[in-house]
């Protein structure tokens, strides 16, 4: 049965709709109010509050702590500077994905460590011969992810004072996918420029029992910048307008999967250019090196429906055309030339670009940007075809997200 997290006490005062779902063993919001639309807009036009504590988390640290996770992560520890956060793929050694995640440096020796799945065995088993410690830290760290173009005047109005530390920087000077110490309602925080929206927006890490004060200061703060807290529908739809792949429903996770079909690497994923093949070794490199030389058999890319086609359906059966305002985590077929090419695992009505927008695994052949195929349509019980074309992701690519806040002025607001 699901737990609270450090946040519940203020989630439950907050949630009208009472809609909550399960996370990692824990209850997490759905929507606060009965339609999400709300925190979606926050999400894009000003700030929303997102309780991410179910994540799993994980403190890497000793002697040999970069050695260790230079030998998982299909990334260059080396290159990874004190204060830096990366994104991450990690590999069997058939080179399928077992899990994605950040990986951010807090010390030399020392490594936050985030995933959306339990790893602490696969670790272990893997810290063989290193002098290094692996902490479970998922119960004792919170978590809040703080998005959207006014994230960063809140963060500014509600951080009191830099912790000390070398990798201590002022919010304004806090570059993408970096991370800082820092102060807010007395206690101390990690604040690391990242998030699952693909706008601008920094996830706040906290000891639990600094949780309550941490929510209630954020809160306060952000009443003059329109922060609304925001639930797991809300991000769905926004993830998707990103192009960022979701465990179990884009993909599965290796020590899952049941299937060949189930099985990705990181190439498959698109995700090609975070394999650093350059590292003389990690776990799945010759896998991967293999497959890199002969091609991938597939790939998750992005995909446009044609929403005209939608409407014509919607004609014929006598019914106003319908988006869901939900995203869909449903795969349904995708098919070329009469034949099937793939499945779309991930799709939604995108509010701020106007368009149906997907995540699909497409094979080879068809995975090229403007290429037409169809997909899978249901209308009053009936299952159709529709034209869609493979495009680039990220779908929605703000400027505001990579570049500082006090460049973008005015333009950080509703770009």
């Amino acid at each position: 049965m699901p737990v609270g997290t450090a946040f519940h006490e203020k989630t439950l005062a907050l949630c009208k709709s009472l809609s909550y779902r399960e996370w990692a063993g824990y209850y997490a919001v759905s929507a606060y109010e009965p339609h999400h639309e709300h925190e979606y807009n926050a999400i894009r036009n000003a700030a929303a509050l997102l309780d991410v504590s179910p994540l799993f988390k994980y403190i890497v640290a000793g002697r040999d702590a970069a050695a260790f996770v230079d030998r998982l992560i299909t990334r260059d520890v080396v290159r990874l500077d004190l204060g830096q956060v990366i994104y991450t793929p990690w590999c069997d050694e058939h080179g399928h994905v077992i899990d994605d995640g950040t990986v951010s440096r807090l010390a030399e020796q020392r490594f936050r460590w985030t995933a959306a799945e339990p790893n602490l065995r696969w670790f272990r088993q893997n810290a063989a011969g290193l002098e290094v410690e692996i902490d479970d830290v998922s119960d004792e760290i919170a978590a809040l992810a703080l998005q959207g173009p006014t994230s960063a005047a809140v963060l500014n109005a509600v951080v009191e004072a830099p912790a000390g530390g070398a990798a201590s920087v002022s919010i304004d000077a806090l570059k993408y996918f970096r991370v800082t110490a820092a102060v807010i309602a007395g206690a101390n925080v990690d604040i690391s420029r990242t998030g699952y929206t693909g706008d601008l927006g920094y996830e706040v890490w906290m000891r639990r029992e600094d949780a309550p004060k941490v929510w209630d200061a954020i809160v306060a703060g952000g009443a003059a910048f329109n922060l609304k807290p925001a639930g797991l529908l809300a991000l769905d739809v926004a993830r998707v307008e990103a192009g960022l792949r979701l465990i179990d429903v884009d993909f599965v996770s290796a020590k899952k999967a049941r299937t060949a079909s189930e099985r990705y690497s990181p190439l498959e994923m698109g995700l090609g250019r975070l394999v650093d093949f350059n590292k003389e070794r990690f776990i799945g490199r010759e896998a991967l090196a293999a497959e890199h030389t002969r091609g991938s058999r597939r790939r998750i890319v992005g995909v446009q429906v044609q929403w005209p086609d939608v409407e014509r359906l919607y004609e014929a059966a006598g019914l106003p055309p319908l988006a869901s305002a939900t995203a869909s985590r449903e795969a349904v077929p995708v098919r070329a030339a009469g034949r099937q090419v793939g499945r779309m695992t991930s799709s939604t009505w995108s509010p701020i670009l106007k368009k149906m927008i997907g995540l699909a695994t497409i094979d080879a052949a068809h995975a090229i940007a403007g290429a037409r195929v169809e997909i899978e349509h249901t209308v009053d019980a009936v299952r159709h075809f529709v034209g869609a074309t493979i495009v680039d992701t990220p779908f929605f690519n703000p400027r505001r997200k990579t570049e500082m806040p006090t460049k973008l002025g005015s333009e950080a607001v509703g770009q």
